[in-house]
């Protein structure tokens, strides 16, 4: 392991999670390589767009959006990701299957020495791990959303993960400019487990007419110094994605996850959050 960036990163997942890793990577230097099976076209749009904002913003320093675009590039499915990798990490929804699929796949096509990381909010490390050859090389790195303005990544390591990979991946987590938090491997983790919580107590709340969606997230804000209450921050996540790590949870962890229906109610009408326009709260 070297301290220097990863020259060469992909991503498996061009969604508003991957595409805000990839726009990172690229930031920082790296050769940016984006598996997205569905729309690439919209997926290179989300790095795009993301980079003009930050340059918007300040954050590009003395780098140019199209020079740091033209780090990237966009491929159809994992395994025609590139050799030479030091790093994939895997963006894709929350669904433990997919995400077994994805990952046995990548490890098929890369290097035996590419780290393997999975940006799950909730599932076992060690439990993705346990369909890999080599799971010594596996770890968790959970971004956050937006990833460029987020100052945090979670790393969660298993018994099973190697203590270069660690040093190799908080490293590269530092050179990103960002902090870290490092945890070992337990469903939700630390962040997702007490985000969660909150964010379903608010809803009941919310459910059982306590107060208002926006009094209830000022009551946060001002009174704890939250920087986003949990209702509006239930819409940055996504309602649907919130909704599918609390019935993990639920199934791991126990009844206190278990998703109020108001929950449900909305996420059955399409009601997902900034992503759609409209949650808790309505989105422009």
């Amino acid at each position: 392991m070297t301290s220097t960036i990863p020259g060469h990163v992909g991503v498996v997942g061009g969604g508003r999670m991957g595409a805000g890793i990839a726009q990172v990577f690229a930031t920082l230097g790296s050769t940016v390589t984006v598996a997205e099976s569905g729309d690439r076209q919209a997926a290179f749009t989300r790095v795009s767009d993301g980079l003009h904002r930050a340059r918007e913003r300040g954050k590009l320093g003395d780098s140019d959006p199209a020079t740091v675009l033209g780090r990237v590039s966009l491929v159809a499915a994992p395994d025609e990701l590139p050799a030479g990798l030091d790093l994939v990490v895997e963006a894709v929804p929350e669904s433990v299957q997919l995400k077994l699929d994805v990952l046995a796949l990548v490890e098929k096509t890369v290097d035996p020495t590419t780290v393997i990381a999975t940006n799950t909010s909730s599932i076992s490390i060690a439990d993705l791990g346990a369909v890999l050859g080599d799971p010594r090389r596996l770890i968790g790195m959970h971004f956050f959303n937006p990833v460029p303005a987020s100052t945090l990544v979670e790393i969660i390591r298993t018994p099973s993960t190697d203590a270069g990979v660690v040093a190799q991946v908080c490293e590269w987590v530092s050179q990103l400019g960002k902090s870290q938090v490092l945890v070992n491997d337990s469903p939700g983790f630390a962040t997702s487990r007490l985000g969660v919580c909150l964010g379903l107590e608010a809803i009941r709340m919310l459910e059982e007419g306590v107060a208002d969606a926006e009094s209830i997230d000022r009551a946060m804000e001002l009174g704890y110094r939250h920087p986003m209450g949990p209702l509006r921050s239930t819409d940055l996540v996504g309602l649907d994605v919130r909704l599918a790590i609390a019935e993990h949870l639920t199934e791991t962890l126990g009844e206190r996850f278990r998703p109020p229906a108001l929950l449900r109610e909305k996420v059955a009408r399409g009601e997902l959050g900034r992503k759609s326009g409209r949650g808790f709260f309505t989105w422009s």
